[in-house]
């Protein structure tokens, strides 16, 4: 029997209309209503300069006389000296007649030096709120923070001038990533990835004002169950896919921006058998796959790295590696599978060549339609400048593809809704056809909430059959979107 005195077990409780009269606040006997949380501690960040400015001296020195490579004994080193100068600094302003720090404002000082020495500076909180999705920083004080919730909100200003944020951003390049990278007029450009897998990329000189955009993936561990869950895909497509993937079919994940591309491929990825070797191809790492060795312990992850200012007599860069080289380099490398993050140059080129040696590869391209997608891929085949005909492109395209699977991305957030991300369409490349263009066949065809309904039964059905699809999902011509729970379908 629930003691009336435990209201941890009555909020859990409620009346047929959904009321909880017994934590009501009115009359006597209600609950007092929980303490509203105490205002965040605002930060001198003058002082935070000035306190960075004395540990990074001092930082210095002690790695020049005595170098630490451990990244975690080097934050250590660091912490010590904070705290040898905060005590300093504490003590200067009580003998100036100051007021001294309270607990909370010492503690909030030291955590945005760590930042500015290790993290993101001013950045930092925003990054680790787990509830935001993308940041824009339009100069210092123009910071705008888009919620998963799809809120949009204004952000605080994240230095003092453009010229102190250029500055953290040349000190961040220098420090993160597998190379030294530089962010100067030479070089304006800057894209690299974060500690916690978010991905930066900023430009400066270019541009009236210093930009800088944070896009955060916020799910990493993620399978298709998963997005059924959250109303990306419905249980037919779940088991269309699971089927290809198993038949070793070729997929190419499309879509704009921030329609849930790389998630998908996620999903699709860990539903690899554990102990395949397959390897993953990208500019900067998103995926993860190789940081979850209890779901791939085989997987070959590769990034591709800039090179120096310096160019060689071809006109490339010194130390140069781009994701064509990749590619090339996956061949020997004992795989069954790769995965390329995205195509957006002359890599579509090999990446078609290493789909059609081999079975069952995913990578993304981002496209308004599935089929806008196909005439991309050809653009950027011709693009490479190696001289090959349009013809040529699209015989390459049908011998390395077997299926496009469109994400679409719906936002109403200006009508007051909010995004929805779901598949809309699966098309699959049935070869060359006609006026040397690709024969297609919608296997499934957006239906009239423009969610993927099966259309028509794929010419490789009796592959899938064989791997255990049962061809009786494509019968539903509504799909399955309708079997899932109220609470799943609130959630999309």
């Amino acid at each position: 029997m629930t003691d009336p005195l435990r209201a941890w077990d009555l909020e859990d409780l409620a009346l047929s209309d959904g009321t909880r009269p017994w934590l009501s606040t009115d009359g006597p006997t209600g609950w007092p209503e929980p303490e509203p949380p105490p205002p965040p501690v605002q930060i001198d960040h003058a002082e935070a300069r000035a306190v960075r400015r004395a540990v990074a001296e001092q930082l210095a020195a002690e790695l020049q006389a005595a170098p630490v490579t451990d990244p975690v004994a080097r934050r250590e080193l660091c912490r010590a000296l904070l705290a040898d100068v905060l005590a300093t600094r504490a003590r200067d302003r009580v003998h100036n007649g100051s007021l001294p720090w309270t607990v909370e404002e010492e503690f909030a000082l030291a955590d945005a030096v760590m930042a500015a020495l290790f993290g993101l500076g001013r950045l930092q909180p925003l990054v680790d709120d787990p509830l935001v999705e993308n940041i824009e920083v339009n100069g210092h004080d123009q910071v705008w923070v888009s919620y998963a919730d799809g809120r949009e909100e204004r952000g605080p200003a994240v230095a003092d001038s453009d010229e102190e944020l250029i500055e953290h951003l040349q000190l961040l390049a220098a420090r993160v990533g597998g190379s030294e990278r530089t962010f100067t007029t030479a070089n304006p450009r800057l894209h690299i990835r974060l500690d916690d897998g978010s991905r930066l990329a900023a430009m400066a000189w270019t541009t009236p004002r210093p930009q800088i955009v944070v896009r955060r993936h916020r799910v990493r561990d993620v399978d298709l169950d998963d997005l059924v869950a959250l109303g990306t895909l419905d249980l037919t497509l779940v088991a269309f896919l699971r089927a290809a993937l198993r038949a070793g079919k070729n997929i190419i994940v499309t879509g704009l921006q921030n329609a849930g591309k790389t998630t998908l491929i996620r999903a699709l990825a860990n539903e690899f058998p554990p102990m395949e070797r397959f390897a993953t191809i990208e500019r900067e790492y998103e995926l993860h796959l190789h940081e979850m060795p209890d779901r791939h312990p085989r997987v070959v992850a590769m990034e591709a790295r800039d090179g120096s200012s310096e160019k060689d007599a071809t006109g490339r860069r010194a130390g140069e590696v781009t994701l064509s080289d990749l590619v090339v380099d996956s061949l020997r490398m004992n795989l069954r599978r790769i995965i390329v993050g995205e195509v957006r140059g002359s890599e579509a080129i090999p990446m078609l060549e290493a789909m059609s040696t081999g079975d069952g590869s995913l990578c993304t391209i981002h496209a308004r339609t599935a089929h806008h997608a196909l005439d991309r891929l050809v653009t950027l085949c011709l693009s490479a400048d190696i001289g090959i005909t349009d013809t040529f492109a699209y015989r390459l395209v049908a011998g390395a593809v077997d299926f496009l699977v469109h994400v679409n991305l719906l936002d109403e957030t200006a009508l007051g809704g909010r995004r929805y991300r779901f598949v809309s369409e699966v098309v699959e490349i049935n070869g060359m056809g006609e006026f040397g263009r690709l024969a297609t066949t919608h296997v499934f065809v957006p239906g009239p909430d423009g969610r993927a309904i099966p259309a028509h039964a794929p010419t490789c059905l009796n592959d899938l059959i064989r791997v255990g699809f049962d061809p009786g999902f494509l019968d539903a011509r509504s799909g399955t979107w309708g079997t899932l729970s109220p609470t799943l379908r609130d959630r999309t």
